[in-house]
Order: structure tokens, then C-alpha cells, then sequence
């Protein structure tokens, strides 16, 4: 379960700074998955640190976790 844990906050938290990556300077646009979610499509600055934030905050909690 921690395993599983970390790497679901590491792909979130990734996608967050690949969001970012993208907005600012326009690279990894086939990583940016946010710009593809038309719900989303008016606030993707928020919504990639929003992303960066509980990416790490799932991997944070994933140490405390017991094995």
C-alpha cells in the first residue's frame, strides 16, 4: 500500500510540474494532461499547483504509513 502510495503521488506531482513546464515555456505538451480536461480548461496554472501540492502531500503521507 505505501508502495502504491508514493507512486500515485509521484505521477500526480510529476503532472503538476509538467503542467507548469508546459504553460511557461511550452514543452512537454503530450505530458500535460490538464490542457485535455475541457472542465478544467479556464484555470490550468491553479489547477498544475494544485496538482505539485497534493502530489506531494500523498507522498508525505506515504511515509508515515505503516509497511
Amino acid at each position: 500500500m505505501k508502495k502504491l502510495c508514493e507512486s500515485a503521488g509521484f505521477i500526480v506531482f510529476i503532472q503538476g510540474i509538467a503542467g507548469l513546464l508546459h504553460e511557461w515555456t511550452g514543452w512537454f505538451r503530450f505530458w500535460a494532461v490538464v490542457r485535455r480536461l475541457e472542465f478544467l480548461g479556464g484555470h490550468p496554472v491553479f489547477v498544475d499547483i494544485v496538482l505539485v501540492v497534493t502530489g506531494a502531500s500523498v507522498m508525505v503521507a506515504a511515509d508515515r504509513l505503516k509497511e
